[in-house]
């Protein structure tokens, strides 16, 4: 059961941060694009272990 809640909670990060990576595109503002970034590298991490 945590297991499933641990990979769910990756997927929302790894959503949330492409989508504000995808919203980005349109006009690049650094620190924006960094959360995003950190965000996608958090969810893959927390997938991973």
């Amino acid at each position: 059961m945590i297991k499933l809640f641990r990979k769910t909670l990756a997927i929302c990060f790894i959503g949330l941060g492409l989508g504000i990576l995808l919203v980005l595109l349109l006009p690049i503002t650094g620190w924006l694009f960094m959360i995003g970034a950190v965000l996608v590298c958090v969810g893959l991490m927390w997938l991973a272990c």
